[in-house]
């Protein structure tokens, strides 16, 4: 592959999950189906990546799916594998009755690696929705999805954490992930008006006006800016040592990640 395997695999939050038929058992899948270390990384190898190390097989939240980390250039990232060994699967897996995204759950458990940081000098602040006092001495990128039922549980924090940490702000830089097929257009409606509350009604489920304006190059620079960054998943955090932080986090937890952050080389 010319680009990075664990690009495409990271956060897995920008490509939607197809799951197809691979086959089904009654009670415990290991008793018929394993899927090695070795045959991981075979399945590595094929995909063009062998710098890229397979580890930490477990059987996935979907039946049918084996979940492996894989690592490359230090970081880490996971893919699901069916069990006949010929399909790889690069998407979110969600619980739809609890609202939770196992693959982020997942993903946010391999903590051990070293916290991961960006040039925050190639992220304009400008334009963006600020929540919190634009001059605020701590000043945090927030790369969000209107639609994103994540972002909105996200938001939720960080309204508590500004109305704690008046030294504390959050720069939203909406970003419209391709399997929410409203959520463009919803950006461009919300940045058309630079509203925060048409931004706060949508996470409500309320519904927000159609854009009056063509700002969709505005959108496209905060899609690309992302990708730059290595950034794929919504909601992700940028702090001002440039120290990513990516999903959910409770107001207390991005107080103290904000104001006394990880030195470089540990975990967050």
């Amino acid at each position: 592959m010319k680009r990075s395997l664990i690009i495409g695999i990271c956060t897995l939050l920008l490509i939607p999950l197809r799951v197809w038929a691979f086959g089904g058992c009654e009670e415990d899948c290991t008793k018929c189906h394993t899927l090695s270390a070795a045959e991981a990384q075979k399945i590595l190898d094929k995909l063009g990546a062998p710098g890229a190390k397979a580890s930490d097989i477990k059987m996935s939240p979907v039946r049918g799916l084996w979940e492996v980390v894989v690592e490359e250039k230090g970081q880490r990232g996971i893919m699901y594998v069916g069990f006949s060994k010929r399909h790889v699967v690069s998407g979110p897996i969600f619980d739809v009755d609890a609202g939770l995204n196992k693959t982020q759950e997942s993903f946010e458990q391999l903590g051990e690696l070293p916290a991961q940081y960006v040039d925050v000098t190639k992220i304009p602040l400008a334009p963006a929705l600020v929540l919190g006092e634009k001059d605020a001495r701590y000043k945090v990128a927030v790369f969000t999805d209107p639609d994103c039922p994540f972002c909105a549980k996200a938001h939720e924090e960080m309204k508590k954490v500004v109305a704690e940490r008046k030294d504390i702000a959050f720069f939203l830089k909406l970003m419209p992930l391709t399997f929410h097929p409203d959520a463009f257009w919803k950006s461009q409606s919300i940045l058309c008006k630079s509203s925060l509350q048409w931004l706060e009604d949508n996470f409500a489920k309320k519904d927000i006006p159609k854009p009056d304006c063509n700002n969709k190059a505005e959108i496209e620079e905060n899609i690309k800016v992302a990708k730059d960054l290595g950034i794929t998943g919504t909601p992700t955090m940028v702090l001002p040592d440039g120290l990513l932080v990516r999903g959910l986090k409770d107001a207390k937890t991005l107080i103290e990640l904000v104001t006394n952050p990880p030195k470089k080389g540990e975990t967050p």
